[in-house]
Formats: structure tokens, sequence, C-alpha cells
């Protein structure tokens, strides 16, 4: 069983504790309740400009080679990331340097100079940032399908625009900062190596951090657009075309989530899954093709992407929905069931190897869900999935009406595309 505990620290920011003695590693996490799809149309990308930031040097370490001089000569493994609904900064580093990684994150999160002429270099940075999501037809196609699925500012790419990048100055970066990084609104895990005395620490840097008085305002509801099917077509002079089609999912703590989850790993989550093999292996029509889940707070998707032979998009296009048919209307076998509870299992375990990741597991869920179970308590839910349950899940997920698909390539007819949007019944 994994253990876990949790407390607060004297000004309410929540303390997370996994302990694990087969390891040399510690990981410390700062998760806030911070994202994308808190920001106005204005502010777009402020989260992930405030991000760079960070790195760009502080009070005591002015700037970034004394924040990545003082790192490596530890060895640590660092780094930052921005979602649409959370933003997260760790350090990883050899147990007994811990205490560097607290000082380090919090000198870094609430002493940070944001420096003028930083923030104009980041701005160009992160502008090409977004030229290269625009450039690469696997992730904009992901960008194209969440514009499409939702209706909201979670249809809106992480990184902003060129144009709101250029219209947010420090100003307005610094406000957002104040904002958002509350103790209200963050979270600490430590996992790995650990003595009790890391909560001292923990008291003595980030309890010290005060409740802004202005608050960030809760963000917008986002609702799944409805109305038939509908496709992004975005020309592009490629060898291979890049598919991606969504349908609603669930959002976090969904009931359901756990035969959504065998569900997709079945279609597309590995080698011997379904979509691999009947449009790789038997047809030679992709490269790659994969299912994955996007859930959020009160809202989700499941997406299929697949990079598809240009001379026989047409056929790829309708294998894969012929196969999403397929689990609408029959189901799964049971031992196709049994191989994908094994996968998840394995792949759970794997990836709960790393302090690092323990870390994650559990502080997402605090801050997402405001509960937290195990990893033996989730995968006994993945345990208890019948194959009723998935055919359940599939038969409501996979509708026409519902679909959304997002398509990049030497194709400029729409109508040729949309003929073929069909889940079959």
């Amino acid at each position: 069983m994994s253990l876990f505990q949790t407390t607060k620290l004297k000004n309410g920011t929540r303390v997370i504790l996994v302990p694990s003695r087969d390891t040399q590693a510690a990981t410390v996490l700062v998760l806030f309740e911070v994202g994308s799809r808190y920001e106005s149309d204005k502010l777009a990308g402020a989260s992930h400009f405030v991000e760079h930031m960070m790195f760009k040097g502080t009070e005591r370490r002015p700037t970034t080679m004394d924040i990545s001089r003082d790192l490596d000569s530890v060895g640590a493994d660092y780094n930052a990331f921005t979602g649409k609904d959370y933003t997260g900064y760790y350090v990883k580093l050899n147990a007994s340097k811990i205490e560097l990684a607290v000082d380090m994150l919090h000198d870094m999160l609430f002493h940070s100079t944001y420096r003028a002429d930083e923030i104009g270099r980041e701005r160009e940075v992160i502008k090409e940032e977004i030229n290269m999501y625009d450039d690469n037809p696997i992730m904009r196609a992901e960008e194209l399908l969440e514009e499409l699925v939702y209706d909201g500012t979670l249809s809106r790419p992480i990184a902003g625009t060129h144009a709101t990048m250029d219209g947010i100055g420090r100003a307005e970066l610094v406000r957002w900062r104040d904002e958002a990084y509350a103790p209200s609104r963050m979270i600490i895990a430590v996992a790995g190596k650990f003595e009790p005395a890391v909560t001292a620490l923990l008291e003595k840097t980030f309890g010290a951090v005060k409740e802004p008085k202005k608050k960030l305002k809760p963000y917008a509801a986002s609702r799944l657009r409805s109305g038939g099917a509908q496709l992004a077509l975005q020309y592009k002079e490629t060898e291979q075309v890049q598919f991606a089609l969504g349908f609603p999912g669930f959002p976090y703590g969904h009931k359901d989530m756990a035969a959504l989850s065998v569900l997709t790993t079945i279609l597309g989550g590995g080698m011997s899954s379904r979509l691999f093999t009947e449009v790789r292996e038997r047809r030679g029509l992709a490269y790659s093709v994969r299912a994955s889940l996007s859930p959020y707070q009160d809202v989700g998707n499941i997406a299929i992407q697949a990079g598809l032979t240009k001379a026989k998009i047409d056929e790829g296009i309708t294998v894969i929905l012929k196969e999403l048919g397929k689990a609408a209307q029959k189901g799964v076998t049971a031992e196709e069931l049994v191989r994908a509870k094994e996968y998840i299992k394995g792949k759970t375990v794997l990836g709960l190897e790393e302090s690092s990741a323990l870390a994650e597991f559990f502080a997402k869920q605090e801050l997402l869900q405001k509960k937290i179970e195990t990893p033996e308590t989730r995968l006994a839910r993945i345990d208890k999935v019948t194959r009723a349950d998935v055919l359940s899940v599939a038969g409501r997920v996979f509708r026409t009406s519902a679909l959304s698909a997002a398509l990049i390539g030497p194709f400029k007819d729409k109508a040729r595309f949309m003929k073929l949007l069909k889940v079959p019944k």
C-alpha cells in the first residue's frame, strides 16, 4: 500500500508527504491551481509566460545562470510545466540536498525579479515556441481538435498568441503571479527519501507566504460543443497527414472514468491495441495511431490521433471510425478486457517508480479533485470494470452527433472528408 501523509502549513498551504525508502532521491513539487483556462482573452498565455519568468533571476540569484549553476552543482533534475488547469515546478535531487530544492523553489516562485529586459527577451522566445507548435502538424492537430471540442477558455492554446504576448507587460505578469500564487491555491508534494524535518523547512519558507488581498477569479465554465459532426481542415503541404478525432469524455473523478480508461487502452493504448493492429499492422495506413484521455475539472474528451498515409487518407479515416463503431455496438472481448487491465497496471507501476512521478500523482489529485486515492485504490477500480461497463461507455461516447475532427495535409475539399465522419451503426 502506498503510504502518504497530508498536512497544512500555518498559512493554509497543503502539503503531501510520500515517503519511499527504496531510493536515494527526493522530489519537491509545487503545484498551483492556475492555467490557461483561468485567463481572459486579453491575458491568454499569461500563466505560461509567468512560468518562463521564474527561471530568469531572483533577488538572491540575479540571473538564470545563478539558478542553474546552483542546481547543476548537485546534479539536480528540474523543470516546470503549464497546463490548462495547473502550473507546476519541481526539483529532483540527491535526498541529502533537499534543503536546496526547498530554498530554490521558494526563492524562484516568490522572489523572482521580472526584469524588463528579461521579459522582452522571453516574450520573443515564447513567440518562437508558438511558431514551433504551429509548424508541427502533430501538435497543431491537437490544438485544432480542442478548439472544436470545447466552447470556452479550454479551446485556446496554452501559450497564447503573438498578439497576446505583445500585449502582456510586466505589470500584468506580476499582477497575475501575485493573484494566482497564493497559499490557498498551492500544493507542495515531497516524495522519495526525506526526513520529518522537511516539514520545518517548508514552514520556514513557503509557510511565510501571505494570502494576497486580491484573489484570482474562478475559471469560466467550458462546455462541450454540440450540433453534429464538425471538421477543422488546415491546408499544409505534407507527406504524412495528421488526423485527430475527438469525442466528449468525462471530468476528473467521474464514476465511469475507469471504464473509459480501459476502453481507451483497448482501442489505442499500445502496439497490440485494436487501432494499431488494424490501421498500421494489417493495412499499413499509418506510422502511428493512439488514443488518449484529457479530463478537466468539469468536462473532458477522448482523442484518437494518427499520422496517416496521404494516398490512402480516406481509407484510414474510415477504418478508424469503423473500429469505434464496432466498440460501441459489440463491445470488447473478455481477453481484451484482461489484457487492458494488466497493461494499465503495468504502466502505472512503472510510471510511479520515480519520486517525481509519485509527487505529481498525489499532488494533482489534491489540487484538481480535492481528494486523494492511492495507486492501489485506482487499480482496484480498474479491476472492477466489466465488459458491460465498457460497452455502455463506448455507446455513450462514440456518437456521430458529438464527433469533432482535425485534419492537416495537402487538401482543400472539406466536403470530401465531412462525408466520411460518421460512426458506423
